[in-house]
């Protein structure tokens, strides 16, 4: 009986999601009402980043298709690297009785962390093929002296 009434409780919530859903249509949801600058101004628009590191460097490859560079921007504060940028594209199309002009615009941006044995002072950048590529040189830590601490026993 237990059983029955989990799936009459499932079958419930998800009649509930889908009225949720089928009342959002064309209501101010950006995924489904077909405007691009509501998704590029939210989360939906997040470029795809790899990050890698070996003994010498750490690399970040963040894909930017579409974008200037010109309209990208790296910033250094503190121990964090931020990259900005905006997309500006405009599409036109016309064929025989048919015309049709796209417009995508907005602003990204990602925050990483670097690790404290990055030099900070020598990162450089490159753009190719709507990919922006990091590299972040890495510096040797001063070693910690390893210290004993002596164990006093009472009796």
């Amino acid at each position: 009986m237990e059983y029955l009434v989990s799936l009459l409780d499932l079958h419930r919530e998800f009649d509930r999601l889908f009225d949720v859903m089928q009342r959002g249509f064309g209501m101010g949801w950006p995924a489904l009402s077909g405007r691009a600058d509501s998704l590029l101004k939210s989360d939906w628009f997040k470029p795809s980043l790899d990050v890698a590191s070996d003994e010498k460097k750490y690399s970040i490859d963040i894909e930017l298709p579409g974008i200037d560079a010109n309209d990208v921007t790296i910033e250094v504060d503190g121990n964090t690297l931020k990259i900005k940028g905006e997309k500006r594209q405009e599409k036109e199309d016309k064929e025989k009785g048919f015309y049709q002009v796209e417009r995508c615009y907005g602003s990204f941006q990602r925050i990483l962390d670097i690790p404290d044995d990055a030099d900070m002072d020598n990162i450089s950048a490159t753009y190719k093929n709507g990919v922006l590529s990091i590299a972040v040189p890495r510096k040797a830590l001063p070693k910690k002296d390893t210290k004993k601490i002596e164990i006093k026993t009472e009796s």
